[in-house]
């Protein structure tokens, strides 16, 4: 098996090419992120119940679920760049949506749009990443992608805290007479528009190139990347790996007797646990979450700024980690440290009573262990299970099934996600927040047995290698 040397190899390219795409995963974090802190504009606007807000909250993840479905199978079909350039204008089109909506249902069918694209970008951009980068480095370059979603999350939770403070709140009113929390949907058009362009600059995967038999383009674009000598070698041992007879199609996520392939639901589980911990509910209800335990808007919405940096730099230590102790150890760190930090966060909302007005009252030193464990969660599932279980997806499956693979473990991830945030609203009315973060802590307790068990390292591996 011929090795692409990072010495060898043209890491200017490289790297630039790793910076379009990862701008996908900037789009997928600020699309996610921005409905954070817009929630009571949402509300007074199309006067919504706690059900209506889970909803208008939840539609992106339909399309998420939709998005990251076809474009693993798409992928297969026009290629990686021309998915994500699809992805990129849907993104221009929710933008502009979320903000101009003028009803609930408009809202929702503009968040469903955005959907699609961070669907498509969460399962296409770290596959095509792993798919034009040296095996010695896949993990840390693949990693960036989480840094990017993160970035992604901060930024509109800065640009949300700035609106909503110079309009004295989320629904005073801002430029040219709309509320706040419209133009912080329209901020999303400026990184959309700079994704859709730069997409224009990056070539296609080779490996999808090989698979349409386009082995000259391919050879090109991966003498770019590595040098006439190691991309002549790499073309042989794509197309060997490629099945002879037929594309790649979705029935080859079965295996010789007919059922699904182990590695096919070893991504799978990887996908659904990494939401059943519950990250995505500090990321898309932050801002209710501890306005529910006593907090301001303004103290609510910078602590989503304070989570969102902390994240960051738990995104760079895994970076740096990753190609050197390996995915699993990470993962298992990740399950371990996320069901004590869960546990305190459960434990310290026991503690707390409800006023006439359904808020949380604790005592302020507990107060202050649920806050420190809450970023010190968001930080270990930001080392682990955020940057890990894409670079995961990305790498793990033989070339033959990853574009059907990626369509069925990206599906799951995103209908599991959105039943964690569609019922969140419901679940803090009527369950609590004890037995809902009890939850979660069971479900980073279970991932920790399943990652042991059934999940194998893809450390320094070329992707010709991947079995299943």
């Amino acid at each position: 098996m011929t090795e692409a040397s990072p010495a060898r190899a043209n890491m200017g390219f490289i790297g630039a090419i790793v910076a379009v795409a990862t701008i996908g995963g900037f789009m997928f974090g600020y699309d996610s992120g921005v409905i954070n802190g817009t929630q009571e504009g949402l509300e007074k606007a199309f006067e919504l119940s706690a059900l209506g807000t889970g909803v208008n909250v939840g539609a992106i993840l339909i399309g998420c679920s939709i998005g990251a479905f076809l474009a693993g199978r798409m992928a297969d079909v026009i290629g990686r760049k021309n998915v994500m350039l699809l992805a990129a204008i849907a993104f221009l089109l929710s933008a502009i949506g979320t903000g101009a909506a003028g009803s609930s249902d408009l809202f929702i069918l503009a968040r469903f749009i955005g959907g699609l694209g961070v669907g498509a970008a969460s399962v296409l951009s770290p596959a095509y990443i792993s798919e034009v980068t040296p095996a010695a480095i896949r993990g840390r370059l693949s990693s960036v992608q989480q840094i990017m979603i993160i970035i992604g999350l901060t930024t509109a939770f800065l640009a949300n805290y700035l609106l909503a403070k110079w309009a004295q709140g989320s629904t005073g009113e801002f430029w040219l007479g709309y509320p706040a929390w419209r133009w912080m949907f329209w901020m999303q058009i400026i990184p959309a528009t700079i994704f859709l362009t730069c997409l224009l600059l990056i070539p296609e995967s080779p490996r999808y190139l090989v698979s349409k038999g386009r082995d000259k383009k391919a050879l090109g674009v991966l003498t770019r990347l590595f040098g006439e000598d190691v991309a002549r070698a790499k073309v042989g041992e794509i197309r060997a790996s490629l099945a002879e007879d037929h594309q790649p199609r979705l029935s080859d996520l079965k295996g010789p007797g007919g059922a699904i392939r182990p590695i096919v639901w070893a991504g799978i589980m990887l996908a659904v646990f990494q939401q059943l911990v519950g990250i995505n509910i500090v990321f898309y209800y932050g801002a209710t979450l501890w306005r529910a335990v006593g907090f301001t808007e303004a103290d609510a919405l910078m602590t989503n700024i304070i989570t969102g940096s902390v994240s960051i730099l738990a995104c760079l230590l895994s970076i740096a980690l990753i190609d050197r102790i390996g995915r699993k150890p990470i993962l298992l760190i990740g399950s371990a440290g996320m069901v004590v930090t869960l546990g305190l966060m459960a434990y310290a909302f026991s503690t707390g009573s409800l006023d006439a007005e359904g808020t949380l009252h604790m005592d302020p030193g507990i107060g202050r262990v649920a806050l420190v464990s809450a970023i010190s969660y968001a930080a270990l599932f930001n080392f682990s299970w955020g940057p890990v279980m894409w670079v995961m997806l990305g790498e793990m499956f033989p070339n033959q099934i990853r574009g059907s693979a990626l369509a069925v473990a990206g599906f799951a991830q995103w209908i599991a996600n959105f039943a964690i945030v569609v019922s969140f609203p419901w679940l803090l009315q009527n369950i609590g927040l004890p037995v809902t973060y009890g939850f979660y802590a069971a479900s980073a307790l279970i991932s920790y047995f399943l990652v042991q068990r059934y999940i194998h390292e893809t450390r320094g591996k070329e992707l010709e290698q991947m079995e299943g």
